[in-house]
């Protein structure tokens, strides 16, 4: 059974009151369902096979180590070693940062149910010090996995494109970026399931303002 993210109209009435353009969106939109994975060790190891391939190829990927191993656990990966974790399709490296990963875990020297009760700048500290985890990595994590409220990443993409499109700038830079996440703060995670869903062309005749490529 999935689970959401969970937010109510105390969020999106704040965000409506504070901004009125994105408030439209919501109302255009209405409530967004996005799943979350409850997992945290799971969850992490699920975006470092991700990187830099599809959101389908990643499913994909990640069905098979779900089948292959049954149940995704320190000691499942550890168990089944390089070779094996490389065979359900994820590079060597990427194998190397999950096996580093299961062994802290297993060993202790993460502790990974900690991490759930520190503070955003901790937690994501403590996981960008893992191999193969970046900042962007750790925000999504803290989003998807740990439902924090308050998640506004510059360096997500798509967000970058739904915040061109909803307040018509041709670039958000870190400036512009910060005046914004101020001003849907405390729920900056809702206003990324809104920023996003906008980028994926969920309102038609919304654009893209960011200037056009030469030879585009």
């Amino acid at each position: 059974m999935s689970v959401f993210f969970q937010y109510d109209e105390t969020a999106t009435d704040y965000l409506k009151r504070k901004d009125k353009r994105l408030g439209a969106v919501i109302d255009a939109l209405g409530h967004i369902d996005r799943t979350v994975d409850t997992d945290l060790f799971a969850a992490v190891v699920h975006h470092i096979i991700g990187q830099q391939i599809s959101t389908k190829a990643q499913e994909t990927l990640w069905r098979r180590m779900q089948d292959g191993l049954g149940e995704v656990t320190a000691e499942t990966l550890l168990a089944a070693g390089r070779d094996r974790i490389q065979s359900f399709g994820t590079t060597f490296k990427k194998a190397d940062y999950i096996l580093a990963f299961a062994q802290r875990v297993h060993d202790g020297t993460f502790d990974i149910a900690a991490v759930e009760q520190m503070t955003d700048e901790a937690a994501i500290a403590a996981l960008v010090a893992l191999p193969g985890i970046g900042v962007w990595t750790a925000e999504m994590l803290l989003l998807f996995c740990l439902q924090r409220p308050n998640v506004l990443s510059y360096g997500d993409l798509a967000i970058l494109r739904g915040m061109r499109m909803v307040y018509h700038h041709r670039k958000i830079d870190k400036k512009k970026f910060e005046m914004y996440r101020r001003r849907l703060s405390p729920y900056g995670s809702v206003a990324s399931l809104y920023f996003w869903a906008v980028a994926g062309g969920a309102i038609p005749g919304m654009k893209d303002y960011a200037p056009k490529k030469k030879g585009k």
